[in-house]
């Protein structure tokens, strides 16, 4: 190979020049970061909901209300159960020489996690606004908030890896 070849390849090569484990620990300080920002937040709206149910206010809740809050303390359990999961994960299996395997189940338990943190989140401000104001715009509302996290944890991501990823 010429020495104009190999500066073309060069160019045109994209990405990184990473062993497969250099990428898995790469990825895997990336994720991280992601699900530590995911955590603070479930952690800090599952507190809150563990505290409802031991207000005066909760008594006077209608049974549909009182079955949102039941519905959403739930998925805020179950979400903190699955950003939690990658930290578990790396723990038992670190030294064993599996971290790019530990990082694809990892970014699984993310996703599923930002899943369910989004219904979390969909019930909880449903629930909120309902105990705050008897209007029918309460469900446009919610709708409008939940495409918003649609777009914006889903929808841009998806579509900037579609527009800026080669096939």
């Amino acid at each position: 190979m010429t020495e104009m070849d190999a500066t073309a390849n060069s160019e045109r090569r994209r990405g990184r020049d990473e062993t497969e484990e250099e990428r898995a620990d790469r990825m895997w300080t990336d994720l991280i970061q992601e699900v530590r920002v995911a955590q603070m937040g479930v952690q800090i709206l599952f507190a809150f909901l563990l505290t409802v149910v031991f207000t005066p206010k909760y008594g006077d809740l209608s049974d549909t209300n009182q079955t949102i809050y039941l519905v959403t303390v739930v998925l805020g359990a179950v979400t903190t159960g699955a950003l939690i999961g990658p930290v578990s994960l790396h723990r038992i299996v670190s030294g064993r020489r599996v971290k790019p395997q530990a990082v694809r189940l990892a970014s699984r338990l993310t996703l599923l996690g930002l899943v369910l943190l989004l219904a979390t989140m969909t019930s909880s401000l449903l629930l909120i606004l309902r105990v705050a104001t008897d209007d029918g715009f309460v469900p446009y509302l919610v709708t409008g908030v939940v495409v918003w996290y649609l777009v914006c944890w889903f929808g841009i991501p998806l579509w900037t890896r579609h527009r800026y990823t080669s096939r």
